[in-house]
């Protein structure tokens, strides 16, 4: 099947055409440059056939919250939102000079820069969940790369929100990276993602998606068949160990509920094997509850997208401004939400008979909110200088050739995790205070269990080492 030509680049004021970037199945990019200030910015435009109400209104909340979500120094930066003359919503977006997709199967990425980058992107997509998007469509080609060489993940969530909007060649670009179940009845979950970070981070290796087999049928009836019925081959690279096989594999099991709990599961996992490799820990990158709750996310319903208020619009000269510095290769922290105040009068009004009602209302909101802060902020105190628990009384018990190592929780906080070493290599992380390990007659199996909190690692506890017997 011929793609189809590119649609007419539309004519923007402010911006000059210059060149067409790449085609999809219902959005066309198109490469422009901003006359104020002068940059070069990519441009995505609907296609008109496509184009009714019901996408207008979706697109105008995609872009919304991508414009919300691009403060994440791992997200593609939207710097606004419109509809052309033509008819034709539009983004203009940060332009990015190459993409993921056009280097890992000419060439074999180091295995420190793929951990990074799943490190990174998982972190990008965890900060979606917990915004209530879904990206839907994470693959290497929607990982762009910016000028200053940082990975950023493009594309969020329009094809989601359009879902019944595509072509043969959209749906079978997305298969290879796409779950078993999606395949089955095109939902979308956090096990779904999990699974496309699992296989995107797996191509960066490999060179070629999961189950694309090398001189074999790769169409795409082929591959989905091949999702949905096998478990993935190991990646095929000697410097890759064997923990991130494991947590590939993990990532990408045919069972939801086997997989990684989270995007955020999935860092630490990546984390621990970069830890384990004595590589540069690739920090953690997530947006905070506190900001979720300022754009109004439903922390209870993470899944779905909160209506803007009316008159919410697109980012203006303000957000660009605070976007100049927002990425250096050693940024760390969650992203933050600056908030602006601006004054609606024209001119004096009579008082209402409801203002001292008001009045008292609004004394009693910034009386919770002024307790609300100092409360919030006495916890981040807390929680910064509190101590990660070190593990204590590692004990070890053998049946047959199988080790059981268990430990008393030292007390975990929410989103803390162990990191089990056995014999000097990490294993995946994990939240239960259990560790089986398989090992063979007469073998001398030690371990190791330290706690993890926000990408950091704790002291390690005594080592706790056990013969294995299995005639005894």
């Amino acid at each position: 099947m011929s793609r189809r030509l590119p649609s007419t680049a539309p004519n923007l004021p402010g911006f000059s055409f210059i060149r067409v970037l790449g085609s999809g199945g219902f959005a066309d990019v198109f490469l422009y440059e901003q006359n104020m200030p002068r940059r070069l910015v990519a441009v995505k435009v609907l296609l008109a056939e496509v184009v009714d109400d019901a996408a207008r209104q979706m697109f105008q909340s995609e872009a919304d919250v991508m414009a919300q979500l691009s403060s994440h120094p791992s997200i593609l930066t939207v710097y606004q939102a419109s509809v052309a003359a033509d008819g034709r919503p539009y983004l203009v977006m940060e332009f990015c000079p190459a993409t993921l997709g056009q280097r890992y199967r000419n060439t074999a990425l180091p295995l420190a820069e793929v951990l990074s980058i799943g490190v990174r992107i998982a972190s990008a997509v965890e900060t979606a969940h917990r915004n209530g998007v879904l990206h839907r469509d994470i693959k290497p080609s929607n990982i762009l790369t910016t000028a200053y060489g940082h990975p950023v993940l493009s594309d969020f969530g329009i094809a989601a929100r359009l879902g019944a909007i595509s072509s043969t060649d959209a749906v079978g670009l997305s298969v290879p990276w796409s779950a078993p179940e999606v395949l089955v009845d095109d939902a979308g979950t956090v096990a779904s993602e999990v699974w496309s970070l699992g296989a995107t981070v797996y191509s960066l290796l490999a060179g070629r998606s999961p189950f694309e087999q090398q001189g074999g049928d790769n169409a795409v009836g082929r591959v989905s068949a091949r999702i949905r019925a096998a478990k993935p081959p190991r990646t095929g690279r000697d410097d890759v160990p064997e923990s991130l096989e494991r947590v590939l594999a993990r990532a990408m099991s045919k069972r939801p509920a086997d997989r990684q709990s989270s995007a955020l599961e999935f860092v630490r996992d990546l984390q621990a094997v970069e830890e384990e490799l004595a590589l540069p820990q690739t920090p953690l990158e997530v947006v905070t509850e506190d900001w979720a709750l300022a754009v109004g996310v439903d922390l209870d319903e993470r899944t779905r997208i909160l209506s803007a208020p009316a008159g919410a619009g697109v980012p203006g000269a303000s957000d660009r401004r605070a976007r100049r510095t927002r990425r250096s290769a050693d940024r760390t922290g969650a992203t933050t939400l600056r908030s602006e105040t601006r004054s609606g009068s024209t001119g004096p009004h009579p008082p209402s008979p409801r203002a001292p009602r008001r009045a008292l209302w609004a004394i009693s909101a910034v009386a919770v909110l002024l307790v609300g802060i100092a409360i919030g902020g006495a916890y981040l105190v807390a929680s910064a200088t509190s101590p990660i628990p070190v593990v204590t009384g590692v004990r070890a018990v053998t049946d047959g050739v199988v080790v059981t190592f268990t430990w008393d929780d030292p007390g975990l906080q929410s989103g803390d995790a162990y990191l089990v070493t056995v014999d000097g290599a990490a294993r995946p992380v994990q939240r239960e205070a259990r560790a089986d390990v398989v090992g063979a007659d007469g073998d001398h199996v030690c371990a190791e269990v330290t706690v993890t909190r926000d990408g950091k690692t704790g002291r390690p506890s005594e080592e706790r080492c056990v013969d294995i017997d299995a005639e005894g």
